[in-house]
């Protein structure tokens, strides 16, 4: 009976491979009628412009730039500052099939079947694999950019408007399922992360997918470039899609990261690191918080296409937290570039760009909360600033309306907060309750929580605000840390209120784990000062 044992077992496996891929091929059939019909939809508006735009012809060739969009690629891209032609770069999307495209018909439609129609048809399709839908091009050789290629594009409010995104509607679908969706993570690689003491940030760079940054304890911001593609191996000189329930692993579907440049960002006066940083939209510069206290600088800007090392970063002079650290630090997902922080002396200040270098502080509110202000974000639908605090308070507070749009309690401190990037009415709450630290919530219903879950730990029984979370791209899937050194994912359609799944990662506590946006990866940091690359 042994013998035939290896050919049950390739059978089961080939099986699989056979079901998996009948799911892709759905999900790209639904795709490509979505995509024909975007694309006839763009060629009728841009009929409809031509036809308005041709009285004045005249005009738009006298005074009218011409702006060339190109589509990202894996190089970094110059920006020639004296050229009236500035080239923008929209960068690819990684999307989990989730559901089968036929979900947002099914919603439009409503009626009594319409829950059960969502679910069918939910099921149909497999959510448990990445697909890129826009492959970055990988024929152009890897190598790694200089300081002065990353992007420096001045039109702004051009570039923040080619980057926003569609409404998706995917409350509805929350806490629906009774089973999750698995994500398969079938390779792991752990480097070096070159700093001395604990590190404290990971963030992703919003225009080139190859970059990355982390900082810590020691006062230094790295930059790192992905090695690899993440969603190719190669074999017999050619390169194939690489099945995401294959067993076997090669050394060559590893992802790996090289070090770019490493900054020193200490705070002059205190010799502070840097509590949290943030990309620039434009992915051309870095902001990083400190304290407030004994009168040391409250913002730097770090320059990532500065050569000399004093120029690289710059702190501001305004210092208008009063008290205590700058706990976060987080762009608004507008039009205008401002950033907003939040900090320990309850306050939440937005920072609008004047010009270059040049960051001027306004407060929002600094009564509102009655304790520190640990998260901030901004919702996309309207300009609501979201903010989270230690006295277990949520406030959306209206920037244009200079009012406060909604409040919210909850009943443990709150940590962090973070939008969904699919749909923009849902939002997440990390608290300090065990088992239940994050808190799903629909900004139409205000103080109604629409799904909690969350996860033991076996270190300690203590929260730390140091644990942060991510959004998949879809926006189905949560990735939090934890005092333990695993990795939790979170299906938000299952109705459990345990983690979906828990990824053993690192030797030590994890302190983030993020999903790449448009690679089939997993990035994660730890106290144990290793960087995790995981494949999924």
């Amino acid at each position: 009976m042994w013998k035939f044992s290896p050919f049950v077992a390739l059978i089961e496996h080939r099986t699989r491979e056979v079901e998996h891929l009948r799911k892709r091929i759905d999900y790209y059939t639904s795709q490509l009628g979505e995509a024909e019909q975007n694309l006839e939809k763009t060629k009728t508006q841009l009929a409809r412009l031509r036809r308005d735009s041709r009285p004045h012809k005249t005009s738009l060739e006298n005074g009218g730039k011409t702006v060339k969009v190109e589509s990202s690629s894996t190089s970094s891209v110059r920006v020639n500052e004296s050229s009236s032609r500035n080239q923008t770069r929209s960068r690819t999307e990684l999307v989990i099939p989730a559901a089968n495209s036929k979900v947002a018909q099914f919603l439009k439609l409503g009626g009594s079947g319409t829950r059960d129609s969502i679910r069918s048809s939910a099921q149909t399709s497999s959510s448990t694999q990445y697909d890129i839908i826009r492959k970055v091009n990988a024929e152009k050789p890897d190598q790694s950019p200089s300081d002065d290629e990353v992007v420096e594009n001045q039109d702004k409010g051009r570039k923040r408007k080619l980057e926003q995104r569609d409404q998706k509607e995917l409350i509805p679908m929350v806490c629906r399922s009774s089973s999750p969706y698995t994500i398969y993570c079938h390779a792991n690689n752990h480097i070096c992360s070159q700093h001395k003491r604990k590190l404290r940030s990971l963030a992703l760079c919003p225009v080139n997918d190859q970059l990355f940054v982390t900082s810590a304890l020691d006062g230094l911001v790295n930059l790192w470039k992905l090695q690899g593609h993440g969603s190719t191996c190669q074999s017999g000189g050619g390169s194939k899609p690489f099945p995401s329930n294959y067993f076997f692993q090669s050394s060559n579907s590893r992802s790996s990261a090289s070090l770019l440049s490493s900054t020193e960002c200490i705070s002059p006066k205190n010799r502070r690191w840097a509590e949290d940083i943030a990309w620039h939209p434009l992915g051309n510069s870095l902001v990083a918080t400190y304290t407030a206290d004994k009168g040391d600088s409250q913002i730097a800007v770090i320059h990532l296409n500065k050569t000399h090392e004093k120029s690289k970063v710059t702190f501001l002079q305004d210092k208008p937290h009063i008290k205590g650290i700058v706990n976060g630090v987080m762009f608004m997902p507008w039009g205008d570039s401002c950033f907003v922080t939040g900090g320990s002396d309850h306050a939440v200040i937005v920072w609008n760009e004047e010009a270059e270098n040049s960051w001027k502080p306004k407060n929002l509110h600094r009564d509102l909360h009655s304790s520190a202000v640990m998260g901030i974000a901004g919702m996309q639908q309207k300009q609501i600033v979201l903010s989270a605090g230690a006295d277990k308070r949520i406030i959306g507070f209206d920037v244009q309306g200079g009012r406060v749009e909604f409040k919210n309690q909850v009943d443990s401190k709150c940590m962090s907060v973070l939008p969904n990037p699919c749909d923009f009415n849902l939002y997440m709450v990390q608290t300090g309750t065990p088992e239940k630290q994050l808190r799903l919530f629909d900004v139409r219903l205000r103080q109604t929580e629409i799904h909690t879950f969350g996860f033991k730990q076996e270190s300690s029984d203590s929260q730390s605000a140091l644990i942060n979370q991510g959004w998949s791209s879809d926006g189905w899937y949560l990735s939090s840390g934890s005092v333990d050194p695993v990795i939790h994912i979170f299906d938000i359609r299952y109705n459990g209120h345990k983690p979906s799944q828990s990824i053993r990662a690192h030797q030590k506590r994890v302190f983030k784990a993020e999903f790449h946006y448009s690679r089939p990866l997993l990035i994660s940091i730890s106290s144990d000062l290793q960087i995790g690359l995981h494949k999924i």
